[in-house]
């Protein structure tokens, strides 16, 4: 019995996790058509599009997938026209700050469920397109350590630009500012080939924190949950310390 109770776990929680990685790709697919729409399929003349590749490619996101989003697009699929962007910014949990980023065809069903959302969480809402002072916009890059020494990597992140260079337990991690993640990227891609970013970028980063007690997080995580299930939010940024 406790072998099939064993395996029911196992098989619910992959495909749980396979439910979560198709949901990610549709959102990723919808960004990378949206930014080909606007700028155009060709991701070397697209700034916008080249940065909606590479944040797919780090959650690995098929290459064949991005390619049948972009083709789409050059096929003369108009789909990308139907979405706008909003960002919704709110307080909950005793002050901890959320940013949620959202792209969809359908406005009013989108601040219908974000009201919602927030009003179960017992939160607030602020201004909507209005970004809150803990949290600015950076470029972030994180690759394996395997990639190459620290000095070599420190020395071009560096001089192509890079505003801070850490080095954590496994990875590196680049901080740039908006207009240099490009820059940076290419210039760590042409020095070392790197094929593997666990992170690769543009995103909000909070500048403080909000610590919450031990019997809140559970409730946090369902609420970034739901969020993250709403098929108009792309990302939730929050400055929760779990």
């Amino acid at each position: 019995m406790s072998g099939h109770s064993k395996w029911a776990t196992t098989k619910a929680h992959k495909f749980a996790q396979d439910a979560k990685r198709s949901q990610m790709f549709q959102k990723f697919s919808k960004e990378i058509m949206v930014a080909a729409t606007i700028g155009g399929p060709d991701p070397d003349s697209n700034p916008a599009l080249k940065l909606a590749i590479a944040r797919a490619k780090s959650r690995s996101m098929p290459k064949a997938n991005i390619d049948k989003a972009i083709a789409k697009v050059a096929g003369g699929a108009k789909d990308g026209n139907n979405f706008q962007s909003y960002l919704y910014s709110g307080t909950a949990f005793g002050g901890v700050t959320f940013l949620v980023s959202c792209l969809t065809d359908n406005f009013n069903r989108l601040s219908s469920n974000i009201k919602h959302h927030f009003l179960h969480a017992n939160g607030s809402l602020g201004k909507q397109g209005s970004i809150p002072y803990v949290f600015e916009q950076k470029g972030i890059l994180e690759f394996p350590k395997t990639v190459a020494n620290e000095d070599d990597v420190m020395t071009v992140a560096l001089d192509s630009g890079a505003s801070d260079f850490e080095v954590e337990e496994e990875n590196y991690v680049i901080t740039t500012e908006p207009s240099q993640f490009s820059n940076v990227k290419q210039a760590l891609d042409d020095a070392f080939k790197i094929e593997n970013y666990s992170t690769s970028e543009v995103t909000y980063v909070p500048n403080s924190y909000v610590e919450i007690s031990e019997d809140k997080v559970a409730q946090l995580e369902k609420f970034i949950d739901l969020l993250e299930d709403d098929e108009d939010v792309q990302d939730v940024y929050h400055n929760a310390e779990l």
